[in-house]
């Protein structure tokens, strides 16, 4: 069931995720502030407050993201791929670690961050980064949802399509299932509705949502609210 509306401070806001989640979070009623730099704040969504910072550095925006009680955190590097592993350091997350000082002096009362499945036997380097993420997170003592898909599926990233047959092969050899099943493919569409109902329904304490959980998201979406 749907909770009261909420105040909602969004990093990421103009990425592909971002822009998506922070449409269907304003058509449900609640109140958006999102960062974004002065060149970019074109690209967000209308409905929203944009906020002038620096994801990377928390003093330029932490003033401005009460009174909001929820943060959604998506800063992350744009189509993450093995040789990025520098960047994973300095933006993913250095992102995530100026996002939480800055939560901490609002008095967030709950932080929804998207990570990555893990184990995983590759994209180590990313991986690691957001591990190391969510461990900032659960120092902080902020309640949190951290969602951890592997890859999403969605407008202009549907090659993994191509790996489906795999993992129902996968799937069905039992040294590989749970494998399979964590590491998963979801859908843009699973994913918004996971974020959706993490910022309805926040946690008291540090909630994991992995793949398998994401597919089962059911909120209660109005028809038209998210992709079709």
């Amino acid at each position: 069931m749907k909770s009261a509306n909420h105040e909602v401070f969004v990093t990421g806001g103009t990425g592909y995720m971002g822009r998506r989640l922070i449409e269907v979070l304003v058509s449900r009623g609640h109140t958006i502030r999102a960062l974004t730099r002065p060149a970019s704040a074109h690209r967000l969504p209308s409905g929203c407050e944009p906020v002038h910072g620096d994801a990377l550095h928390g003093l330029t925006y932490a003033a401005k993201i009460a009174p909001c009680d929820t943060f959604v955190h998506l800063v992350g590097v744009s189509r993450p791929g093995p040789w990025k592993a520098r960047d994973f350091q300095r933006i993913d997350l250095a992102s995530v670690e100026a996002a939480v000082a800055g939560a901490v002096v609002a008095g967030i009362r709950h932080f929804v961050y998207v990570s990555v499945a893990h184990p995983a036997p590759i994209m180590l380097a990313y991986v690691a980064a957001r591990m190391r993420a969510e461990e900032v997170i659960r120092a902080s003592g902020i309640p949190a949802t951290i969602v951890r898909p592997w890859y999403v599926l969605g407008p202009g990233h549907r090659w993994p399509y191509a790996l489906v047959p795999f993992y129902w092969v996968m799937r069905r050899i039992p040294a590989t299932r749970e494998s399979a099943n964590r590491l998963g493919l979801v859908t843009l569409n699973q994913m918004l509705a996971t974020l959706v109902q993490a910022v309805e329904e926040p946690s008291d304490s540090v909630h994991v949502v992995e793949v398998p959980a994401i597919r089962r998201t059911r909120t209660m979406l109005q028809t038209g609210e998210l992709l079709r």
